[in-house]
């Protein structure tokens, strides 16, 4: 067991490099604007959910709101996809969900991501919900005292405990293997 945690460790180190390299050689002046992490990423105009994603990924990373991600900024962002843990992780993506930055998921902010989501993921699997349906079964689950608002410990709570939910933001908690397979397809 030991062997394989180092063994993913070591894994996860060298795609952290491979990345770092890939920074280095496609931003030599240390900042990366959005259209460049965008061409990272291998997002396309012609997809707007990928590239409102990637705007909205981009952001959540850029903590001193200069539009650009300094090597630092790129460093943090890989270690937290890379090797975050579920908690780390989550915590995240309720702080991109947050729009506005008041600490609450409300039921625009949520639908507004259902529908992102709904067209890059889950118009490929066998979900049979409308974007305002999934977006009132997420309440019905995670908003526990009915405010029509999530905080914080409710998503938490709620993400961890529920199957059908930590599938649905799959794509956000397990974005490593998303991010390694975009970045391989730099020339």
């Amino acid at each position: 067991m030991i062997q394989e945690k180092s063994h993913s460790e070591e894994e996860n180190l060298a795609q952290i490099q491979e990345m770092c390299i890939i920074f280095l050689r496609e931003c030599p002046s240390g900042a990366l604007h959005l259209h460049e992490f965008k061409r990272i990423f291998g997002v396309q105009s012609s997809s707007p959910e990928e590239s409102l994603f990637l705007e909205t990924i981009f952001r959540s990373f850029d903590t001193n709101q200069d539009n650009t991600l300094d090597f630092i900024e790129y460093v943090a962002a890989l270690n937290l996809i890379l090797r975050g843990s579920l908690e780390d992780r989550l915590k995240w993506s309720f702080k991109m969900y947050d729009r506005d930055g008041n600490g609450k998921l409300d039921r625009k902010e949520v639908k507004s991501l259902i529908r992102i989501l709904h067209k890059i993921k889950l118009q490929k699997t066998e979900v049979s919900l409308t974007p305002s349906q999934i977006c009132d079964r997420i309440f019905e689950l995670v908003d526990n005292n009915n405010d029509g608002e999530i905080t914080l410990s409710e998503f938490m709570e709620g993400a961890q405990k529920d199957e059908w939910l930590i599938d649905l933001l799959n794509l956000d908690v397990q974005t490593s293997s998303w991010v390694i397979q975009n970045c391989r397809k730099l020339p």
